[in-house]
């Protein structure tokens, strides 16, 4: 091993098992850089050094980045390397072209000060920083600043639970609109089968089974999520009307998606749409989203905010109050665990209610009552 200072930071240079090794030791102190030598060169033979970690820490962080993008294309769907790429333009923003080994604890947290300032939650701050934490990781740079960043505290509720009142207002709006048919045909079967938003989009007409009612999802967010669903028949009668609109356009294909790709054509009076028309039906295509009309109808509904996730709140929700077992909750809904169906399943306080006032009339009848109790008589002890 060879030491070279460059400017006041020692740098070590060595070879093991014929790869090559250039690395800064950012000390100052010839004994600290000696050490951490010894240190670089225990780790390289172990093989928990890499030329390709050494050329990653001097990258800049936009390089890195896309190298990390490239990476996880592979990795994730579609949807999940968009949401990523999402996530990343922030952290762009600030660390623009800054080494990644330039990246220090305080420059993270202070990274974390400016997004909550604008006013970004605690998940969505976790989510970035677990990008930044996965592209430190490459490069072997996270253990030097892990014990000092830690995910922040997020809130424990992860969805709204609509009210019988609130849940009928939103169904009653999405029918005023024709744009909105979407969107309200998908939150009927979101309310009757606990599927997801993404499970929905990727459902095709193989999956469907009218004569059995059963809907299988066979790809989801989990391994869990793949299941069958039986169908109510409020559900048959949406899947029948998207039948019904999928016939229209031609012959429809097990392979073809239930949520088809198509273009809205809108005639409108001033600003209101008055007429609605599918065209450019593709069947062998999904539909992206529906997230303008959701936002529209929710709004109108007196319900902003209200997202279209949580919606299967509402129905694994309704679930639990209905006296339906955890595990047949769990069957339905996909879940892995019962932590994440307590999460899912927080039960109206009316409900709980409810089923602690039939404890109370249980235990009233069996003669238990506080005022007597405080007050009991006394005993009389029989001698032996």
């Amino acid at each position: 091993m060879s030491l070279k200072k460059r400017g006041k930071t020692w740098h070590c240079h060595f070879v093991v098992n014929g790869q090559r090794f250039r690395q800064s030791l950012e000390t100052t102190d010839w004994r600290e850089a000696q050490a951490k030598g010894k240190e670089l060169i225990a780790a390289a033979s172990e093989g928990k050094l890499h030329q390709t970690s050494t050329t990653l820490a001097r990258q800049p962080f936009g390089q890195a980045a896309d190298d990390y993008v490239t990476a996880r294309k592979l990795e994730l769907a579609p949807a999940s390397q968009a949401k990523e790429r999402q996530l990343l333009v922030q952290l762009r923003a600030y660390f623009k072209q800054e080494p990644l080994k330039a990246i220090t604890a305080k420059r993270i947290t202070d990274y974390r000060a400016w997004r909550a300032e604008q006013g970004v939650g605690p998940a969505t701050l976790n989510a970035e920083l677990g990008i930044l934490r996965r592209i430190l990781k490459r490069a072997r740079l996270w253990a030097r600043v892990a014990d000092d960043v830690r995910p922040l505290k997020e809130p424990g509720s992860i969805g709204r639970a609509l009210t019988e009142d609130e849940q009928q207002r939103l169904l009653k709006t999405a029918v005023m609109r024709p744009e909105w048919e979407t969107a309200y045909l998908a939150a009927i079967l979101c309310l009757n089968t606990t599927a997801r938003g993404c499970e929905l989009k990727g459902l095709t007409w193989g999956d469907i089974d009218l004569f059995a009612k059963t809907l299988t999802i066979r790809k989801s967010k989990t391994a869990a999520g793949e299941r069958i669903v039986p169908l109510t028949t409020v559900a048959c009668s949406t899947l029948a009307r998207l039948r019904a609109r999928a016939e229209s356009f031609g012959p429809v294909e097990p392979a073809h998606y239930v949520f088809a790709a198509f273009t809205p054509k809108f005639t409108f009076s001033g600003k209101t749409v008055v007429d609605y028309n599918v065209t450019g039906f593709d069947p062998t295509r999904h539909l992206n989203s529906w997230r303008s009309a959701w936002r529209t109808l929710t709004k109108k509904a007196g319900l902003p905010g209200f997202r279209f996730h949580d919606l299967r709140h509402c129905a694994i929700t309704s679930l639990a109050e209905s006296g339906a077992s955890d595990s047949t909750i769990m069957a339905i809904a996909g879940h892995v665990s019962r932590r994440m169906l307590e999460r899912y399943s927080h039960v109206r306080m009316e409900a709980k209610r409810a089923a602690l006032e039939t404890l109370a009339k249980s235990t009233g009848l069996a003669g238990y009552d506080t005022n007597h109790d405080t007050n009991s008589p006394s005993v009389t002890v029989r001698p032996s």
